[in-house]
């Protein structure tokens, strides 16, 4: 344990330089953090009842399994160096062909938020690109406008697979979805829901976990960004096609539609907010080409 975190201090001596103080670096913090746990495991000596050294063994034990687990966080967390090149690369990619005269000061409002975030999700590509189009359409006068400040809160509550999914709403706002129901033949008229808001958009934005997309569906209409008009739908006789015609959509019919029970769907499309839609020109666009 002693080599660990011996190992850990030369790290951290390695990373200082003038720009970047390690006092108040979020690296040393998280080794400060892991190595508190280490120090906080009571030493017991051997006058100590067998017991309570087994429990002293124990806690020694988690806390080096946590001490590991957690030891590699220290890489993830950006400091002042990464995210000047982050700047100076990705950032200024997205103004090379800006007018120089068009390149302002950005509000501090939004890019000093945004790039505090980027320390704990800069090693996350999906996250980071909406950021870097966030900074620098902030400071492209032609652009300004479109960039908000509570766009950086909205982006630290969205997982990469959510932002792939904003990127499939373009150039069509509109995606069919459609709730899938267990339907009764005897006449009574029951019915039991099997999956809401069945779609194909987590297969289409290629999302880690497409299983999930309902859930992501959910989150990104808590943010305001998209929404599901009630009791409405697209039209057009191939609407939905892209859903029926499906093998994960076979199965369903090959499972429940049977003698007694048989599958319904409640048609319906979700949308790009107003919001939605700034959201997408600031941060998902990829500003630059």
């Amino acid at each position: 344990m002693r080599n660990i975190l011996k190992r850990h201090r030369l790290n951290i001596k390695t990373m200082e330089t003038p720009e970047n103080n390690p006092k108040d670096s979020n690296v040393k913090s998280t080794i400060d953090a892991v190595t508190g746990l280490v120090k906080a495991v009571p030493v017991y000596n051997d006058t100590i009842q067998p017991a309570a050294k087994e429990i002293g063994k124990s806690l020694a034990t988690v806390t080096k399994t946590i001490n590991i687990a957690l030891a590699p966080i220290s890489a993830l967390v950006w400091g002042y160096e990464k995210i000047s090149e982050f700047v100076q690369n990705r950032v200024a990619e997205k103004l090379k062909d800006i007018p120089e005269e068009n390149i302002v000061t950005p509000d501090p409002s939004i890019v000093g938020p945004a790039l505090e975030a980027l320390r704990y999700t800069g090693n996350n590509e999906t996250l980071s690109e909406l950021y870097a189009n966030l900074i620098a359409n902030s400071m492209d006068k032609e652009t300004i406008k479109k960039a908000h400040p509570g766009f950086v809160e909205i982006i630290k509550n969205m997982t990469s697979d959510e932002g792939l999914i904003l990127k499939v709403f373009y150039p069509n706002v509109y995606k069919p979805i459609m709730d899938i129901k267990l339907k009764m033949k005897n006449g009574t008229g029951g019915e039991l829901n099997l999956v809401n808001n069945y779609s194909n958009i987590g297969q289409e934005a290629g999302c880690k976990y497409p299983d999930l997309t309902s859930k992501y569906i959910d989150n990104l209409c808590r943010l305001g960004l998209l929404h599901m008009p009630a009791g409405r739908h697209l039209v057009g006789p191939n609407a939905y096609d892209i859903l029926i015609k499906t093998d994960e959509y076979e199965k369903f019919k090959a499972q429940y539609d049977t003698e007694h029970t048989g599958i319904t769907e409640i048609e319906k499309y979700i949308e790009l907010t107003e919001l939605g839609i700034q959201f997408r020109e600031a941060c998902v666009t990829n500003k630059g080409k």
